[in-house]
């Protein structure tokens, strides 16, 4: 059996990709219900050792300090969606409102993200993807973006879209990411989509 990992060594393992509670306390615009015993981290020195310049191990907490859960709607309700009222925010987008994965809470615990997509997973169907790589929930993908903002002042995939592992209710996968938009196009803004399959109802008229 592995022994526990502290949470000082593995602040001191990860360096700056460390985002534990006192990161969180500072965040004036998150604020956050700290649970006053925290969980035990579930990787080892040897993991940690390996990712920590890839991936940020972040402290995820479930509720708000007024008793809120922690979801996409409420960080949404937060952050708001005009980018000329204030950054960081959502992008203006409302087709997933009434979408189960919006209401979907945080985790309480701890987890790795990695900062950067893997290079030779770009242009590829998420089915195949699925057989290598493991999908992060849409949730802790907003939250790891928003905490890494304000706590490490970076912008997580700011130009790449995130595979997740929710689907919308026809079973079309969920996509998130892309903050700023190269061409300058559209306004920035946190982007969810969904990754539309093709079905019987998609044909041609001429």
């Amino acid at each position: 059996m592995c022994e526990k990992l502290s949470m000082k060594e593995a602040r001191e393992i990860m360096g700056e990709n460390f985002i534990g509670p006192e990161e969180l306390k500072a965040i004036a615009a998150l604020p956050f219900g700290i649970p006053e015993e925290l969980a035990d981290i579930p990787y080892s020195a040897d993991e940690l050792k390996a990712k920590k310049e890839d991936y940020i191990l972040l402290l995820s907490v479930r509720e708000f300090s007024d008793g809120r859960a922690v979801t996409i709607r409420n960080l949404r309700e937060i952050f708001g969606k005009d980018p000329d009222a204030g950054e960081p925010c959502f992008y203006n987008q409302d087709w997933y409102d009434q979408e189960d994965f919006i209401d979907k809470a945080a985790e309480d615990g701890w987890f790795l993200i990695r900062k950067k997509v893997y290079e030779d997973s770009r242009a590829q169907q998420p089915d195949i993807l699925r057989e290598k790589y493991r999908f992060p929930s849409a949730v802790s993908c907003v939250y790891a973006f928003f905490t890494a903002w304000f706590a490490l002042g970076i912008r997580l995939w700011e130009t790449d879209f995130v595979w997740c592992s929710d689907t919308d209710h026809n079973g079309d996968r969920i996509y998130v990411g892309k903050y700023r938009d190269v061409d300058a196009m559209n306004k920035n803004g946190f982007s969810i989509h969904r990754h539309l399959a093709l079905r019987s109802c998609y044909a041609c008229i001429d």
